[in-house]
């Protein structure tokens, strides 16, 4: 008791810090940052940095320039009733997004290790500038020293920088707290230099794609819709013949979605999963653990791709034999829970936890559940989970012009797992009276597995909702089948969208019409 515990600051963050000093304070022991990693010191044979250099997007996806971007942040500054002086950015999407620049410094992410610190009349980027080529300084103009110019500092100078910085009188600096490490916080005082809020303005700002952006990420979820046609098809007649595996299966995707146009690889480790490991939520497979495919088991598949125009990440659940009926009824309602959030109307500035629990209604109404989130924003060749969309506690209000993913679940125990993941535009609805209100445009494009619905327990609201998405699969999907010449990939995609029959339609005939018909008939053999 009494004693401290040391820890790097440059690996906690301001929420992970107070988490473990407020566990500790019970026993009288308490945190001491050493910024100097004691671990770094001793590990002489530490592999070195990747040499890939920085690239910068191309013009033709870019609506807004670094410029532009900067001279937006700086309003923001400029209006905030608290005046900061200087805005510090440490996500690593936050300087890769307000640069329009990329790395490969994370697996499966395309963000490259760098902080930003902006002021009214400075830019500091600090980065390993080896990596900078000279094309890039050109384009960042890092020769002259105007209010948008760009100063190259080395990456492990930012603490001394903004030390000397916090050190000058009538200076405040900005930091969302989200994603600001405790090293470079603890540093800015007294906390009259400091000022906070959740996540900085370079994140909410990023969260609204711009027309470009919204345009360029439909885009690529067609093209993405096609690989994962290409997996379903392959395995629907490969697997009977039992020979593929959950990792056969995930590579396969994988090299369906390299043949692409601006395909970057995959956005995260691939979720392949049959049988009771589908119903471990996040389970990836490996050489030791990947199970054979079989006509027996439901088979999960959450995948998705990195593509120069953006990032993809959908979940779909299949049987290729027959599925028992309490299967067939769980899938349904986790259907039913995408559809009823995918279909609401709602005002714009709601946050997405009010309406989470509509994905998961069907399901409280049978005593089922599901213990992960419904949903999470994503990224224009980002992050495959960008923070702060979605429909967690801790994430923004809807605007229009936001993505996010929705995906409710059910998983049993040792047994299978389902899950239903589609990406979502949120657009501005028409309403008869409002003007202010918002819903989702889903741009997912990859059929249901029809085996697994049952048509009884939907509403025709639900129905019309599901009809209406099959008919914009074909709409999209079916003229970019035709470009890359696959026909028989667009024939399964015809087949597994054929509508439904509606509630009310002509080929869809309800039990109390059945009644009425049996009645007349009845009623006319009396007569005659």
């Amino acid at each position: 008791p009494g004693g401290d515990i040391g820890f790097d600051p440059f690996l906690f963050s301001l929420e992970t810090q107070e988490r473990y000093a407020i566990s500790l304070e019970s026993s009288s022991r308490s945190l001491k940052s050493i910024p100097i990693n004691l671990v770094d010191q001793v590990w002489k044979d530490r592999p070195p940095l990747l040499p890939d250099s920085l690239t910068r997007l191309p013009d033709r996806i870019i609506q807004r320039s670094w410029q532009l971007k900067v001279e937006h942040i700086r309003s923001l500054m400029r209006d905030n009733p608290y005046k900061p002086t200087a805005l510090l950015l440490s996500a690593l999407d936050e300087t890769a997004w307000i640069f329009n620049l990329r790395g490969n410094d994370i697996p499966y992410n395309p963000f490259f290790y760098s902080y930003t610190l902006l002021t009214m009349n400075e830019i500091w980027l600090f980065v390993h500038t080896h990596r900078v080529t000279e094309e890039l300084r050109l384009y960042l103009n890092t020769s002259c020293n105007e209010s948008l110019c760009v100063q190259l500092r080395s990456y492990d100078s930012v603490l001394e920088h903004l030390k000397s910085y916090v050190s000058q009188p009538e200076v405040k600096v900005w930091i969302g707290t989200e994603y600001t490490n405790y090293a470079l916080y603890e540093i800015i005082t007294p906390q009259e230099k400091l000022m906070t809020s959740s996540y900085s303005p370079v994140l909410t700002t990023k969260a609204v794609k711009d027309e470009t952006e919204q345009q360029i990420l439909r885009d690529a979820h067609v093209r993405d819709a096609i690989a994962v046609i290409q997996l379903l098809m392959w395995l629907e007649k490969i697997v009977p013949d039992g020979k593929e595996t959950e990792l056969s299966a995930a590579e396969y995707v994988n090299k369906c979605r390299s043949k692409q146009n601006n395909s970057r690889g995959p956005s995260f480790e691939t979720i392949s999963a049959s049988g009771p490991n589908a119903a471990l939520a996040h389970y990836s497979p490996t050489a030791e653990t990947s199970r054979r495919l079989t006509v027996d088991e439901m088979y999960l598949i959450d995948s998705g791709g990195q593509y120069l125009d953006g990032t993809t990440d959908i979940t779909r659940t299949v049987h290729w034999g027959t599925p028992t009926k309490m299967q067939k009824e769980a899938f349904t309602r986790v259907l039913m829970g995408n559809i009823e959030i995918s279909r609401t109307v709602f005002p714009s500035g709601t946050r997405g936890v009010n309406i989470e629990m509509l994905g998961r209604r069907a399901l409280w109404e049978v005593g089922l559940n599901y213990g992960h989130g419904t949903g999470h924003g994503i990224g224009n060749f980002f992050g495959v989970h960008e923070w702060p969309v979605g429909f967690q506690t801790n994430n923004i209000p809807f605007r229009a012009g936001m993505f996010t993913s929705i995906e409710p679940g059910y998983y049993k125990e040792n047994d299978f797992g389902i899950r239903i993941e589609d990406v979502a535009m949120t657009i501005l609805a028409h309403t008869e009276y409002g003007h202010n209100f918002l819903t989702f445009d889903t741009i997912s494009l990859v059929p249901y597995d029809k085996k697994l619905i049952d048509t009884m327990l939907l509403s025709s609201e639900q129905l019309q909702w599901l009809n209406s998405y099959y008919k914009k699969i074909r709409q999209l999907v079916g003229p970019e089948l035709d470009k890359q010449g696959l026909h028989e990939e667009k024939d399964w995609m015809l087949r597994n969208t054929e509508p439904f029959p509606e509630l009310g339609s002509s080929s869809s005939i309800s039990s109390s019409s059945l009644t009425f018909v049996a009645l007349s008939i009845a009623l006319l053999h009396n007569i005659i």
